[in-house]
């Protein structure tokens, strides 16, 4: 037992090693960062100070970006689940030519980049785009609508790009489940849609968690998709971020916004593997 133990440490060295040199120092050079002071024309001064930190925590702009980064990642995270679950059951159900065509139809759009998905977006809700021009021809409204640049859009947006993730987690899911579950629960008189809530669901529970998880940590971590379809008027983090570092050239506040950012995320998947390990 103990030589199988130095192996494998042994395997997980090269690779430890790896994210240590190309993640965590990257990281904790950004974090020393944060706690410099910035000086216009003079990009910034080594120091100690927590004052880019008490700046987020006390203006109200960032603290609104924040927020309105929480609520899109839980919005987009439930609407996922709720669209991905019974699609995931029921591809999982399938067999054959039309299962791998269904697979083959979530797995193809991950080969195109989020910038590529929004600029299609932006093609399709533009006041000329496919979308007002087929609702107008069909009567259903008379004048376009304002979609591009709002949090719809951006909400859409993200979906699309979530949903596949989702999906392929739970189909996996799904597919380890017994078969003969459902047979049984139909013989003690159980409906299929009692078989899945009762059944099915619990068994899945775990994935349908981890998936959760997964698509709140892409929400919250967006850029592409709210830079191109929410516009310069809608804050999320991520690109508030890339404003302070690129635009302003404020390394240290940027640095703390990654920070606080990042410890966010983190916080919600610990919170989330504990309850996975402790409940399921």
């Amino acid at each position: 037992m103990k030589n199988r133990s130095l192996t494998a440490a042994a395997l997980l060295m090269p690779a430890t090693g790896l994210v240590l040199v190309f993640m965590a120092l990257p990281l904790l050079y950004l974090l020393r960062y944060s706690f410099n002071e910035f000086v216009p024309g003079e990009f910034m001064i080594s120091g100690f100070t927590l004052a880019n930190f008490t700046t987020f925590f006390t203006d109200a702009y960032y603290l609104e970006g924040m927020g309105t980064t929480l609520m899109m990642a839980a919005g987009v995270t439930v609407f996922c689940i709720l669209l991905g679950l019974p699609l995931a059951n029921w591809i999982a159900s399938q067999r054959g030519h039309r299962k791998t065509l269904l697979m083959m139809a979530i797995i193809l759009p991950l080969f195109i980049s989020n910038a590529v998905r929004a600029a299609g977006w932006m093609v399709a809700f533009g006041q000329t785009g496919v979308l007002n021009y087929t609702l107008v021809k069909l009567g259903l409204i008379s004048q376009p609508l304002t979609i591009m640049h709002t949090p719809l859009a951006v909400f859409i947006g993200i979906t699309a790009v979530n949903l596949p993730y989702v999906v392929l987690t739970l189909q996996s899911v799904f597919e380890g489940l017994d078969e003969n579950i459902d047979y049984a629960a139909a013989s003690l008189g159980a409906a299929p849609f009692q078989s899945f809530l009762l059944v099915r669901l619990p068994q899945v529970m775990p994935g349908l968690l981890a998936a959760a998880t997964l698509s709140f940590i892409l929400t919250m971590n967006a850029y592409a998709t709210p830079v191109l379809l929410g516009g310069p008027s809608f804050r999320m983090m991520a690109p508030m971020i890339v404003t302070e570092i690129m635009s302003k050239a404020n390394w240290p506040f940027g640095a703390a916004l990654a920070f606080v950012l990042l410890s966010v995320t983190i916080t919600v998947s610990v919170l989330a593997a504990l309850f996975i390990r402790r409940r399921y």
